[in-house]
């Protein structure tokens, strides 16, 4: 008897010594990730794809608190409800301990409200309207990625050297194409007062009618224009300016269209001398992001994106967030990622505690074709600190937590 519950004591022992790390391994802390893969699958599956290559090294290093990091997808839809309805289910049903994700702007806002009427904590690594950060914004609710404010201003610092003094501008007709015009106008206007606003043209995302676009903003005759238009909208705003010989003679600047996700779709139609804000992912040769782009190419055997640095930065923030808050409850989380400083691929970045913007910056260069695609050239990198309004003006802009 003596021998049998000897033996089945040491098997009980040694089933215990292996659950344990099981149990611990079972155990992660989860974050939620909204985005709109069906809508927009060219920024949102490479800024995955940047998320899991993050969360691999940080559970490689050992996890955050002793915990791996567990990344839990959800689909958006490009659609605020759709947004809401994953985002109540992610908090309450997965119990995830943040909320990541978003891209079109006004889903964004759609989930920041979220976040604020739910206490929990929100890293928008992209949704660029000002809003979310400023007029609409809130406690829990952060971004990685830089504003319309901050692209609009690197680019008004390029276009007020310009000689062009007509200007016309096309931006997609919801708040993110809105919010870029009007603070394009404003900022432009007051480094060159000489300037006139001639035309705008808001078509319905995803749906531009180049053609009919392009000739009212000819009829006004401008000699400078503010692109705000993205992916297909783009190819097909250029295809169809390229065949009518539309920009020849104009200065074009353009938000994000230097991103690989928005430019490479173009091919040897990309708009040669576009002024543009971008990712030059393949001419930084800093030691950081030479080995960001080495295991990004490992693990996925392709180049990364935008959206790849996107999502690798935000999951290095929220681990960096975890590790100095000590844990995962959200009030701690948002003290700690206010004025937090984060490495990132192309240099630190810090969440300011006025606004929780982050200061990441952008490249900001002109289009040039090699070897039949379109690239970025004469380029630099726009530190975001550099283009954003200064803590006494944010005050007046921002709502009072």
């Amino acid at each position: 008897m003596i021998r049998k519950l000897s033996a089945v004591l040491a098997a009980g022992a040694l089933a215990l010594a292996f659950a344990l790390p099981v149990a611990q391994a079972a155990d992660p802390i989860r974050i939620g990730d909204i985005n709109s893969y069906s809508a927009l699958p060219a920024f949102t599956v490479p800024y995955r794809n940047g998320a899991h290559l993050a969360i691999e090294e940080i559970n490689a290093a050992g996890g955050v608190l002793g915990r791996p990091l567990e990344l839990v997808s959800r689909d958006d839809n490009g659609k605020p409800a759709d947004a809401l309805r994953v985002a109540n289910e992610l908090v309450f049903n997965a119990k995830v301990a943040a909320l990541t994700g978003t891209f079109y702007s006004h889903v964004g806002l759609a989930v920041a409200d979220f976040a604020k009427r739910n206490k929990v904590l929100f890293v928008a690594p992209e949704a660029l309207t000002d809003a979310l950060t400023w007029q609409r914004g809130n406690r829990y609710t952060f971004r990685v990625r830089s504003s319309t404010y901050m692209q609009a201003a690197m680019l008004v610092e390029q276009a007020a050297k310009l000689p062009a003094k007509r200007w016309a501008i096309i931006a997609p007709n919801y708040e993110f194409g809105h919010s870029v015009a009007s603070t394009f106008k404003e900022l432009l206007t007051r480094k060159r007062p000489d300037v006139q606003f001639v035309a705008e043209q808001f078509p319905t995302l995803g749906k531009i009618d180049a053609g009919a676009t392009l000739q009212v903003i000819d009829a006004a005759k401008p000699d400078g224009i503010l692109n705000a238009t993205f992916g297909p909208d783009v190819v097909r705003l250029v295809r169809e300016g390229n065949d009518r010989d539309f920009f020849k003679g104009r200065t074009v600047v353009s938000l994000m269209t230097g991103q690989p996700e928005f430019l490479d779709p173009m091919k040897d139609e990309a708009p040669e001398g576009w002024i543009v804000t971008g990712y030059a992912w393949d001419q930084v040769n800093t030691p950081e992001h030479k080995a960001f782009v080495a295991a990004y190419r490992k693990k996925f055997k392709d180049a990364p994106r935008a959206g790849s640095l996107s999502g690798y930065t935000t999951m290095k923030a929220l681990a960096a967030t975890i590790k100095k808050a000590g844990s995962v409850e959200t009030e701690k989380l948002v003290d700690a990622l206010e004025g937090l400083k984060v490495e990132s691929p192309l240099g630190p970045i810090v969440f300011r505690a006025s606004d929780h913007q982050s200061t990441m910056g952008m490249h900001v260069g002109r289009i040039a074709l090699r070897n039949g695609k379109g690239v970025m050239t004469d380029f630099f990198y726009a530190d975001g600190a550099k283009y954003l309004p200064s803590d006494e003006e944010v005050r007046r802009l921002r709502p009072a937590d």
